[in-house]
């Protein structure tokens, strides 16, 4: 009989296809269920609309329908609670960041600071604090583009969930 672990070490190996990170390591598994040959995922969207929800779902179905002792996969998605970027863990924080892309934690309340026209958002390249909002609008709705003054490089930040305001 397969075990939660083995689930779990294959969701490990899924990456999201729009970031280069593993579905569990960006924090979208919220349960993981085996009874007998059928296996139940609960997951979190990082976003309502995010268009990457249908690949995400059959790349986890078909991987975890390969393990011996699994006839059916089922995934379901939940949004309570609504993902937030705390769930991103630190070995994904640090994928995230060698690809040039930021993460808020400790509930950091970014627009407050984009109103003010200062930024506490580190560069991922040089770490400095000397950043600015390029764009809300980021490659996927979920993230939204900085540049760095002193490095002058551009670099994608996940953008925090309402509740994360």
């Amino acid at each position: 009989m397969v075990s939660k672990q083995d689930i779990l070490d294959v969701l490990y190996d899924i990456p999201d296809p729009e970031l280069p990170v593993s579905i569990v390591d960006l924090g979208l598994v919220k349960t993981v269920e085996v009874v007998a040959c059928r296996t139940q995922i609960e997951l979190l969207p990082t976003w309502t609309g995010c268009p990457a929800l249908d690949v995400i779902e059959r790349d986890v179905v078909r991987r975890i329908q390969e393990l011996d002792g699994v006839d059916e996969c089922v995934v379901k998605w939940s949004f309570d609670p609504p993902w937030s970027p705390d769930r991103i863990s630190d070995a994904g924080r640090s994928r995230l960041e060698a690809h040039g892309i930021t993460t808020t934690s400790c509930h950091t309340n970014v627009s407050n600071l984009v109103q003010l026209g200062t930024s506490i958002i580190p560069c991922p390249y040089c770490e400095s604090r000397n950043t600015r909002l390029d764009s809300t609008f980021g490659p996927t709705r979920c993230r939204s583009i900085y540049f760095c003054e002193d490095c002058r490089n551009q670099f994608e930040h996940m953008k925090p969930t309402a509740d994360d305001q």
